[in-house]
């Protein structure tokens, strides 16, 4: 497991919570318009240890109410199913932020009783995951799988969708619907340039475009919500 950043306190991560962020480095996706491009592709050496993290977290028990681990892709490494249990049993809210695409990590996380929230990535519809993935054939099979054992879970968790002007219309959201339909919890999310995407020119659509996705997206999951559109 490959510790590359540490944001010591987040209000925007962890949905109604005060929590710190563990970035771990890595990801089976080459995503072209990811803001994180270093973390992806292992430009960023792991800067902490797991011991320094639990170190900075054992100072914060009863500050934080929790913990959030994102990458990259967090389940690419069989020791995070660990480390989301140390984290618990120092008494922390655990969110797992991951992309569908490990499932049976996934189902033992949700077993494990050691994850209270999972946020999982959307990237587009079935027919625009290649193009919005970097990836040639994308198992959609593993990302079904995956959404299908949230939905038979008993754990809180959300859907999202980083729309992309280049990669996201009407079409992509509705689309959308046969993998999530029926979902409670969805959201779009616009695109923001870091100047570090992987590749290729990306831009966001306007407010007001937003909010007619949001419309279409609404139609499947009626409490679909804008996040990060102001």
């Amino acid at each position: 497991m490959k510790i590359c950043g540490l944001q010591k306190t987040t209000l925007l991560d962890y949905p109604e919570h005060i929590a710190c962020t563990v970035f771990l480095g890595g990801c089976n996706l080459r995503c072209p318009f990811c803001h994180n491009a270093d973390l992806v592709v292992g430009k960023v050496d792991g800067i902490y240890t797991k011991e320094d993290i639990l170190k900075y977290l054992r100072k914060r028990v009863g500050v934080l109410d929790g913990v959030c681990v994102t990458g990259g892709e967090p389940l690419i490494y069989e020791d995070t199913l660990e480390f989301l249990g140390e984290l618990k049993s120092m008494g922390f809210l655990v969110k797992l932020d991951t992309n569908g695409f490990f499932p049976d990590r996934l189902e033992k996380a949700l077993k494990s009783g050691n994850v209270d929230y999972v946020a999982m990535d959307i990237k587009s519809s079935i027919d625009g995951y290649a193009a919005a993935t970097g990836v040639a054939s994308p198992d959609i099979d593993a990302v079904k799988r995956s959404i299908a054992l949230l939905e038979s879970s008993d754990i809180d968790h959300e859907y999202r969708t980083t729309v992309v002007r280049e990669l996201h219309g009407e079409k992509e959201i509705a689309a959308i619907e046969a993998l999530i339909g029926g979902a409670k919890k969805y959201f779009l999310q616009g695109f923001i340039d870091s100047g570090k995407v992987l590749g290729g020119t990306f831009t966001a659509h306007p407010k007001e475009k937003m909010h007619e996705l949001l419309a279409v997206a609404r139609k499947y999951v009626p409490d679909a919500q804008l996040r990060g559109i102001e």
